[in-house]
């Protein structure tokens, strides 16, 4: 072995030490230097210890995987800058995934684990950017989060869309054209905060929602007055229900109170009366159950 190769090697497995696989922690710059540090492996090496893992469950072999793409990772995070989401974050979030696709590495399939992992990778970016974009989630479907990931990048500019690029996009990315424009409507809202206080000062001419949601029920004066109201109520019609003979409070009770209720028909079979006579109870016992309530 050539002094400039183990140089270089030394080097390697001074990173594999000092790297944290899991998180670039505080200092995401020194991360990344000692990421680049790493060497690159060959074809061989990497079928090797592929090999090795796959065959012999050799998890050394998995952690000298992961290490050597983890400069891959640092590459695809890159390119998600644009969501204004930590670039460290999304760094860890790939390394999930670049862990998950090293563990269902299969050597014999003759490609580069590079391109197996990057399906993982951007998997777990993907997952963390719809998670943190925003306060409401903003794509669950696979034509929504198709659209959240490639509508940007083909708008021309920042007025709506036309009907045609619509019509376009909607071709190109293989989804319905009311997609493309809820998407971009999606795209284009902002979260606001309900409180108003966390609005920076000086931004009198902005509401925020809860000067304006207001739910006119729900002041708590209204709803004690309401549920005493209630409580009173019932209490009377209890009592006005006391007052009846027991067939007419029974029929009340059949008619009005009761979860299943009977008709007409159902109880002059019950009582053995005709259901014109039902009525009569019926309404003579409303009558009395009225005046009750309006006396007390």
């Amino acid at each position: 072995m050539s002094e400039k190769k183990k140089k270089k090697n030394k080097k390697a497995g001074t990173s594999l030490q000092e790297i944290n696989i899991s998180s670039p922690g505080s200092n995401l710059q020194s991360y990344i230097s000692s990421v680049h540090g790493i060497g690159i492996l060959s074809a061989e090496e990497e079928k090797k210890l592929a090999e090795d893992l796959y065959y012999r469950d050799d998890l050394e072999a998995a952690r000298k995987l992961v290490l050597a793409h983890l400069r891959f990772v640092v590459h695809i995070a890159k390119t998600y800058s644009g969501y204004g989401l930590s670039e460290a974050d999304l760094i860890q979030e790939g390394n999930i995934g670049l862990m998950k696709a090293v563990r269902r590495f299969n050597p014999e399939v003759g490609v580069r684990l590079v391109s197996f992992a990057v399906h993982w990778i951007k998997a777990e970016m993907h997952e963390y950017i719809l998670r943190n974009w925003k306060i409401v989630k903003i794509a669950t479907t696979k034509a929504q989060r198709k659209l959240f990931f490639n509508l940007r990048s083909k708008k021309k500019g920042l007025s709506w869309l036309t009907d045609a690029e619509v019509e376009a996009i909607s071709k190109d990315l293989n989804v319905k054209p009311s997609d493309v424009k809820e998407m971009e409507k999606r795209l284009s809202g902002l979260d606001l905060s309900f409180d108003p206080i966390s609005l920076q000062e000086g931004d009198e001419d902005t509401l925020a929602p809860e000067q304006y949601l207001q739910d006119s029920d729900a002041n708590p004066a209204d709803i004690v007055e309401k549920e005493s109201l209630s409580e009173f109520n019932s209490s009377q019609l209890h009592e006005a229900l006391q007052n009846l003979d027991d067939r007419s409070r029974d029929i009340i009770q059949d008619r009005w109170l009761s979860e299943g209720k009977y008709t007409l028909i159902e109880l002059a079979e019950k009582y053995d009366i005709s259901a014109e006579r039902v009525r009569q109870i019926e309404q003579n016992a409303m009558n009395k159950i009225r005046r009750s309530i309006r006396i007390n």
